[in-house]
């Protein structure tokens, strides 16, 4: 539930993914650089074609758009492996509530849920979450969509309804998340996220509190920045007290004292008041996560409804690039051992600080072509990038448009650079994965290639 995502809007072996259709087999064998057929190795709703994740298969539709490429990081789990950093970060905040929140009978209060599996309707993804039908976080162009009623979570948020309905009061919830986005050293299609939700009975919130038996919960009156209709005034300073030290907390725990801490007011549809935390780590601020006071309607619904509470999110991968000085977000799906040896401490709260590989030199090609009249989006440019190119490709910016002045027809230019992470690339290995991206956009994504 980061804001930026939302205005921006066990392993099941070696077949994650089959698409069985007409138009699909033999895409499995292919290597990246070869030249494959883009087409081929996308689940592009091909009509009779299923897609198989995990075990399960889904009728293709006309919403599909998975790749081979992000299918096959599904069932990774790389929070869930031992001593790798996603699961440093995952432990140290689990033990972190394990130790300060405890239960009447001296258990941990929190519950912690990390193998839900990623594959999540789209109700539970927008609808139970009250995003609207036309909010522009639902769009293809940012999803991975299995069919129309099914897909890969875009964030943990999909489980919220679903655990507060079952009679959870506080729980977190970990896992991998999809969201198709642009390519550089910050954002990759898979990542982590961490999601905690809290709720109070009116006993629990006002206890220890003087009077606090003559004071609510809830009121009907009017919705203003500050709180919702249904919340009283006491009821949501208590609850946005209880969210903003809990995380300052959480963050003093993992980056130490004296900390500088500043709030920043956000939107989400599933939360008011919301709020972005920033820290200020080594001169820089720094947003880290996004949280807020639950919206009533989705407590309510989820059959909670003498109850209020709290929910917030956070990024794994973003928390241990600033917490061990990762530079690439893509060194997470390392298999180097140069990598991983790194992160096998006896404690899991002892200090990292990684040492980067060699850095071996970038190569960087210009790709530049007409765009179709219609149904053109960059993102699907991109996976295609990252569907031919897979880790080679490092960044991919668009450094230049423009719109021809008689035809009007307009065309853009996208520099790729592509660097490996553990040897030196060849312009010649480069060339022929650059071609065949050349050669895909023109055939998969019909644009009019200036190559």
């Amino acid at each position: 539930m980061v804001c930026s995502g939302l205005r921006r809007v066990a392993r099941a072996g070696a077949y994650l993914m089959r698409t069985v259709s007409s138009t699909s087999r033999g895409c499995q064998h292919q290597t990246l650089g070869a030249g494959p057929d883009a087409s081929e190795c996308t689940a592009q709703g091909a009509a009779g074609g299923v897609v198989e994740v995990l075990g399960r298969a889904y009728p293709q539709d006309d919403h599909t758009n998975l790749t081979r490429k992000v299918l096959s990081k599904v069932g990774r789990n790389l929070h869930n492996q031992q001593h790798h950093p996603l699961w440093l970060v995952k432990e140290r905040v689990k033990e972190h509530f394990y130790k300060q929140y405890v239960g009447r009978f001296g258990t941990p209060l929190f519950s912690v849920y990390d193998d839900l599996p990623p594959v999540v309707t789209t109700w539970q993804n927008f609808d139970s979450l009250l995003i609207a039908a036309d909010h522009p976080s639902r769009k293809k162009g940012d999803n991975y969509y299995l069919n129309r009623t099914h897909m890969l979570r875009a964030h943990t948020s999909a489980h919220q309804w679903d655990l507060v309905h079952a009679g959870l009061d506080a729980f977190l919830v970990v896992g991998d998340v999809y969201r198709r986005d642009q390519i550089d050293t910050q954002h990759y299609p898979v990542f982590h996220q961490l999601e905690a939700v809290r709720l109070f009975s009116k006993h629990e919130l006002f206890a220890g509190i003087k009077d606090g038996e003559s004071l609510q919960l809830f009121e009907q009156s009017s919705r203003s920045a500050h709180k919702q209709e249904t919340h009283t005034m006491e009821a949501m300073k208590l609850v946005e007290f209880d969210l903003k030290q809990t995380l300052t907390r959480l963050v003093t725990h993992l980056f130490g004292d004296g900390l500088e801490i500043r709030w920043v007011d956000c939107y989400f549809p599933f939360t008011h008041p919301s709020f972005e935390m920033e820290i200020n780590f080594r001169g820089e601020w720094l947003e880290v996560l996004g949280c807020g006071v639950m919206e009533q309607q989705l407590v309510n619904s989820a059959g909670a409804q003498e109850k209020i509470g709290w929910a917030l999110g956070l990024g794994l991968e973003r928390l241990a690039m600033i917490l061990y000085d990762i530079p690439d977000i893509r060194l997470f799906w390392s298999e180097d051992e140069r990598f991983l040896k790194q992160f096998r401490v006896s404690d899991i709260n002892q200090p990292v600080k990684f040492q980067p590989l060699s850095k071996y030199p970038a190569l960087i090609n210009d790709i530049s072509f007409w765009l179709p009249s219609e149904n053109y989006m960059e993102n699907d440019f991109y996976d295609l990038v990252r569907t031919i190119g897979g880790d080679l490709v490092e960044k991919v910016d668009l450094i230049d448009k423009f719109e021809h002045p008689k035809t009007h027809k307009t065309s853009h230019c996208y520099r790729i650079t592509y660097r490996h992470m553990e040897r030196t690339l060849s312009q010649r290995e480069v060339q022929g994965v650059h071609q065949a991206v050349q050669e895909a956009a023109v055939r998969v994504l019909g644009v009019e290639g200036r190559f």
